[in-house]
C-alpha cells in the first residue's frame, strides 16, 4: 500500500506535483519545489483533474500572464497568436478575444485552422505550411499587429515582424521552431537581433514570459477569470490525451513537431473526473 504522511492529505485525494516522468515521486516538507513545483491538493469540483496541468494550472496562467498582464490587448486592436491550436495558444487567443481584440491565429494543418476559427472564435487563422504564408498573414492583419504572443519563432516571427504597429507589445512564451538547434545556440538572441531595427523604430515592447514569476500574485486571479468562463463555455479548451507511461517519449517528440491537436497529455491511471474533452 502507498500512503501519504503529509498533513492535510487523505487517501483518495488528488495532488498536483511536478516530479518528471515517473510512476512515483517524492514530495513534501524539506523538498525544494519553487513556484509550480510546490505540491497542492486539487479540487475536482473546479474541473477535470487533468485541467490542473492545463487550463486551470500552469498553462492557463501562462496564457493569462502573457496575454492579459503583459500583452494588454485593447478593444479594436489586432492580436496574433502563434501555435494557436496548442495548449497555451488556444487560451491566449480566447483571452484576447474576450478583451475585445481582433484575434488572428497561426497554426498548421487545415483542420487546426478550422478549429481555431470555428470552435475558439478567432477572427482568422493562417497556416504556416502555406507557401504564401507571409502574404496570407499580412492579408489577415490589414490594420497591422498590436499584440503578438510568440510560441514559435523562426519563419512565423519573420512574417509578423514587418506588421508591428507603433507601440506594439510582444510576449516571448516559447521558440519551438528553434528547440532542435545546435547546442549552445541562442534562439532568443538571434530573434532579438533580427527584430532590433523594427523594435526600435516602432517602439515595440518585448517581454520574456516565465510563468513562475506570476504564481504567487496571480494564480488565484487567473482562476477567478478563466474558471467561470470555462464552466460557461465562453472559453473552450481541447486536450489530446495519450494512454500509458510508455508513450511519453513518442508523445513528447510528436508535440515538438506539431503533431498534437490541443494540450498534449499522457494518462497513466484512471481519471474518475473524466468527461468530454
Amino acid at each position: 500500500m502507498v500512503a501519504s504522511r503529509i498533513d492535510g492529505l487523505a487517501p483518495g485525494d488528488f495532488v498536483f506535483n511536478t516530479n518528471g516522468w515517473a510512476e512515483m515521486g517524492l514530495m513534501g516538507e524539506g523538498i525544494a519545489r519553487p513556484g509550480y513545483m510546490i505540491p497542492r491538493k486539487l479540487d475536482p469540483a473546479q474541473g477535470r483533474i487533468s485541467q490542473a496541468v492545463g487550463v486551470l494550472g500552469m498553462l492557463g496562467l501562462t496564457a493569462y500572464a502573457g496575454m492579459i498582464l503583459l500583452g494588454d490587448p485593447k478593444p479594436g486592436e489586432t492580436a496574433v497568436v502563434s501555435a494557436a491550436s496548442g495548449g497555451v495558444g488556444q487560451i491566449a487567443g480566447q483571452l484576447a478575444r474576450l478583451k475585445g481584440a481582433r484575434v488572428v491565429g497561426v497554426a498548421g494543418k487545415p483542420e487546426k485552422c478550422g478549429y481555431v476559427v470555428e470552435a475558439l472564435g478567432f477572427d482568422a487563422c493562417v497556416s504556416h505550411l502555406s507557401p504564401s504564408f507571409a502574404a496570407d498573414l499580412k492579408a489577415a492583419c490589414p490594420a497591422g499587429v498590436d499584440v503578438y504572443f510568440e510560441n514559435v519563432g523562426g519563419a512565423v516571427f519573420d512574417a509578423v515582424l514587418p506588421l508591428f504597429n507603433e507601440g506594439a507589445r510582444m510576449t516571448i512564451c516559447g521558440l519551438i521552431a528553434s528547440y532542435g538547434d545546435p547546442e549552445g545556440a541562442d534562439a532568443r538572441a538571434a530573434l532579438m537581433a533580427r527584430g532590433a531595427a523594427t523594435f526600435q523604430a516602432r517602439h515595440v515592447t518585448v517581454r520574456d514570459l516565465f510563468v513562475g514569476d506570476f504564481v504567487k500574485d496571480h494564480h488565484a486571479e487567473m482562476l477567478a477569470f478563466i474558471g467561470p468562463r470555462l464552466a460557461s463555455g465562453d472559453i473552450r479548451y481541447r486536450e489530446d490525451i495519450r494512454e500509458g507511461l510508455e508513450t511519453i517519449p513518442a508523445a513528447f517528440a510528436e508535440m515538438l513537431k506539431g503533431g498534437n491537436f490541443g494540450k498534449l497529455l499522457v494518462r497513466v491511471g484512471e481519471d474518475p473526473t473524466d468527461g468530454p474533452h
